[in-house]
C-alpha cells in the first residue's frame, strides 16, 4: 500500500508542481498537465482504496494474531476509535493550516508533497518494524504451542 501511494503520489505531485515540464508531453497526446494530474489522482484514489481493502485491512487484522485476547480487544479499540479518526482529522488540520498559511491549495502543493514523502518514509519504517515484531511474536507463540 505505501509503495503504490508513493508511486502514484509522486506522479500526481510531479504533474502538479512541474506542469511546465510536462506540457509538451501532455500536448503531444492532446491534453494538459492538469488533466493528466486529475487522471493520475483518480487512478490513485481507485488503487489506494483497492489496496486498503484487499491488503492493508487484512494485514492490520493479522497483526493482532499473536496477541492475547485482552490485548487484541484493547489494540483494535485503540486503532479503530482513536487512530483512524485522529489520522483523518490530523491530515485535514495540516492541509487547512497550509492553505491558510500560504494562501491557496496550489501554493500549498509543494509542502503537501514533502509531507507525503516524510509520511511514506515513516510508514515504510513502521511496516518493517511491525513485520519484525510480528515474526518474533509468531516464533515465540509457535514455541509455546
Amino acid at each position: 500500500t505505501p509503495a503504490m501511494i508513493g508511486i502514484t503520489g509522486s506522479a500526481f505531485y510531479a504533474l502538479t508542481i512541474f506542469a511546465p515540464f510536462f506540457e509538451p508531453i501532455a500536448l503531444s497526446i492532446g491534453t494538459t498537465p492538469l488533466m493528466l494530474a486529475v487522471l493520475v489522482g483518480a487512478v490513485q484514489n481507485i488503487l489506494s482504496k483497492s489496496a486498503k481493502y484487499s491488503l492493508f485491512d487484512p494485514c492490520k487484522e493479522m497483526a493482532y494474531i499473536p496477541l492475547d485476547q485482552e490485548s487484541k480487544t484493547k489494540g483494535k479499540a485503540a486503532v479503530d476509535v482513536i487512530g483512524n479518526p485522529l489520522g483523518k482529522s490530523g491530515g485535514a488540520l495540516i492541509q487547512q493550516f497550509l492553505i491558510f498559511g500560504v494562501g491557496s491549495l496550489a501554493a500549498a502543493t509543494p509542502y503537501l508533497a514533502g509531507i507525503l514523502g516524510v509520511l511514506l518514509y515513516v510508514w515504510y519504517k513502521s511496516v518493517n518494524s511491525l513485520a519484525g515484531q510480528f515474526e518474533e511474536a509468531m516464533a515465540v507463540s509457535g514455541e509455546e504451542a
